[in-house]
């Protein structure tokens, strides 16, 4: 099972800057917004805009305990890019996959994410020290 194309990039973004950075990727690059969400299981808030078939998901924290509070702090209280995620068919049959290759899962069952979205990570230290995430749409309940 291969994967289907970058579905997309997650950009850790400081709380105090979030309405900022939403500003400059509608209002400067011109970036179609898709909405904003709240995912508590995460501790963050996404914002997603669209540039041709890939989202960028800006994250802010919404607790010091989030990842994204914990990336932010470590790269010195400022954003970046946090995780490349990738679109599969089936993120439960690619996490077997990927297991049995050998790859250290951070998620061995998928969870739910933002954007209707079943999503699952991948640990750096099998991916050349790039957070990946794998996401497929939830299906309908």
């Amino acid at each position: 099972m291969s994967l289907k194309r970058i579905d997309h990039l997650g950009i850790a973004v400081p709380e105090a800057e979030f309405d900022k950075t939403k500003a400059f990727y509608a209002d400067v690059l011109g970036l179609p917004f898709h909405g904003e969400e709240e995912v508590p299981d995460q501790k963050v808030v996404t914002a997603f805009f669209q540039i041709g078939e890939v989202h960028l998901e800006l994250l802010k924290p919404t607790s010091p305990e989030s990842p994204i509070a914990k990336f932010i702090e470590k790269n010195g209280g400022r954003g970046g890019i946090h995780h490349v995620a990738y679109a599969v068919d089936d993120v439960p049959a690619k996490l077997e996959e990927l297991a049995a290759k050998g790859v250290a899962l951070i998620d061995k069952t998928p969870r739910k994410g933002a954007n209707k979205k079943l999503i699952a990570f991948l640990h750096p230290k099998s991916t050349a020290s790039v957070l990946t995430e794998l996401c497929m749409d939830a299906p309908a309940a």
